[in-house]
């Protein structure tokens, strides 16, 4: 979007916009019928002034009642041809999120900008998302200065390209898009090393995310990579800690610090299938969308056995997951935001971790969607494939200071739960929320991004409520000595998606209890165990009303 402007132009039925504006003004155009644009805005398009304060873009809506700047995906090369049709756009009163998950005005707009735009039933925009190049995270905000789809990483500082034993030595980087050291198809061994990423900030938070570029640290083209009693840091905007890059590439860290203090600044990550295994690093993150333990478009695999986790900005769970990471004997706190979020067919196997997760009521890229602190979710950016995500937890202790404890959407999910030790600290906050979500950030249509969750609590404890709207899926089955207290209630999709069948369907194992706290509603119940009714009743699907 141009820095002041308004919009003067005709978007495709189809609708999905991905594109450079020109900086010097106007378009007036016709947007190819093909319904996708990918590239910048030609000379002869123009682009004219600046954006009254009241916020009306000119023109005439065209046919059909939704469409979007972006929408889930973002299209490749179809031509612009311009004309002399119009759109109008009336953003006055229109809540307008921007890419930080902070919401603000016209004027907040700049040049490039790609917008998701959401229309009401009546026509009128409802509401404006500011996305990245490939639409953004949910517990994470990507970069909002563009995206690549070529691997580019920029510059590096120092660079081993060569097999070797490397100890005691500092490398430095003080450069934009450039890594304090590379190691580029080497074999290294890296012992008692300092980087130090001070300064020099990225061009492209999508490139430094997904690629590597401005990391203090890169492991790229099948290096394999030893690190042991390193000191790592970072305060560099987009200034990842350790990172892994491509097919064949191994980081292999123990015993080692890690540190950074700016946005987009993830302690170790991992993408393009690229692996990481560490074991008792001490990783502490202050800047927001800064995981501690993170992955990105590609995904890979990542095994972590101790060592302490702690993110404190808002947006950087513990642990963000695009990819399988298994994480044993460690501490995953999340100061400011949820502890974990996997997105799409990804997993986190947890053993004997404590986690605790604190997520913000207002400065969380999703909080007005949802507060939780576990989300597993499809964001539909590209980001992630679509299928089953999977949660298994084992041991350990599980900390919710704000919202739900752990929230389900637009996604099928495995989840599993045994011998956590489970505290919600947030008195009004669900057990579990299976749920459809609001569509406003691309997770799904609203009324359709249900979620399908199979839980098993294996020789667990439960204390809370737990439910599922009509357009989603429950099946809950307690094993081994489990026990749930607690309501368990099938709710009204807010959107009023189509109801879809056996919303909550209940396993009571053998040797298993489920305590009421109130009444409940479930679509079929198989008690081999213990219901103690506490004078409260279970209604099922077919009116059956079950009390002691």
């Amino acid at each position: 979007m141009p820095e002041g402007g308004g919009f003067d132009g005709e978007m495709p039925e189809g609708g999905d916009f991905d594109g450079e504006m020109p900086e010097d003004g106007d378009f007036d155009g016709e947007m190819p019928e093909g319904g996708e644009f990918d590239g910048e805005m030609p000379e002869g398009g123009d682009f004219d002034g600046e954006m009254p304060e009241g916020g009306d873009f000119d023109g005439e809506m065209p046919d059909g009642d939704s469409g979007g700047m972006a929408g889930n995906g973002f299209g490749g090369g179809s031509s612009f041809t311009a004309g002399d049709e119009t759109l109008t756009l009336d953003l006055t009163d229109v809540t307008i999120t921007l890419s930080d998950g902070g919401t603000g005005s016209v004027s907040d707009l700049s040049v490039d900008d790609i917008l998701q735009i959401d229309y009401d039933a009546d026509g009128a925009v409802s509401s404006v998302t500011v996305l990245s190049l490939t639409g953004g995270m949910g517990g994470e905000t990507g970069g909002s200065f563009g995206g690549s789809s070529e691997v580019e990483q920029g510059t590096s500082a120092n660079t081993i390209d060569e097999d070797g034993d490397y100890s005691d030595t500092t490398y430095t980087s003080t450069g934009d898009d450039e890594n304090a050291l590379r190691v580029d198809g080497a074999t290294v061994t890296l012992d008692g090393i300092t980087v130090d990423k001070s300064a020099g900030s990225s061009s492209d938070a999508e490139t430094g995310d997904f690629y590597g570029m401005n990391a203090a640290l890169l492991a790229t083209d099948g290096a394999n990579v030893t690190i042991t009693n390193a000191t790592i840091t970072s305060s560099a905007q987009n200034g990842n800690g350790v990172f892994s890059y491509g097919e064949g590439t191994v980081v292999t860290i123990s015993d080692s610090t890690i540190t950074t203090t700016a946005d987009n600044s993830g302690g170790i990550q991992t993408t393009g299938g690229g692996t990481t295994i560490a074991s008792n690093l001490t990783v502490e993150t202050s800047g927001s969308s800064a995981a501690a333990i993170r992955s990105d478009r590609g995904g890979g695999t990542v095994n972590v056995d101790g060592g302490a986790y702690t993110t404190n900005g808002y947006n950087s769970p513990a642990v963000y997951s695009t990819a399988d990471i298994t994480v044993a004997n460690a501490t995953l706190t999340a100061n400011n935001s949820e502890a974990l979020v996997i997105e799409g067919a990804n997993s986190i196997t947890l053993t004997d971790c404590d986690v605790s997760g604190n997520m913000s009521d207002t400065e969380g890229t999703s909080s007005d969607e949802n507060v939780h602190s576990v989300m597993i979710y499809q964001s539909m950016s590209g980001d992630a494939d679509v299928g089953t995500s999977t949660f298994s937890m084992t041991g350990g202790s599980l900390t919710g200071n704000n919202g739900d404890l752990i929230y389900v959407t637009n996604t099928h999910c495995i989840l599993t739960l045994s011998g956590v030790d489970i505290v919600n600290n947030e008195e009004d906050g669900y057990l579990l929320l299976v749920s459809g979500n609001s569509g406003s950030r691309g997770w799904g249509s609203a009324g359709s991004n249900g979620a399908q969750v199979e839980f098993t609590a294996d020789g667990q404890t439960l204390e809370g409520d737990i439910a599922v709207d009509t357009i989603s899926t429950l099946d809950i089955t307690l094993t081994n000595g489990s026990t749930l207290t607690g309501t368990i209630n099938i709710v009204e999709n807010d959107e009023g998606g189509a109801a879809v069948e056996d919303n909550a369907v209940v396993i009571i194992g053998e040797g298993c209890t489920w305590t009421l706290t109130g009444d409940c509603t479930v679509t079929s119940l198989t008690n081999n165990g213990t219901i103690n009714y506490n004078g409260y009743t279970i209604t099922l699907a077919d009116g059956t009303v079950l009390s002691e």
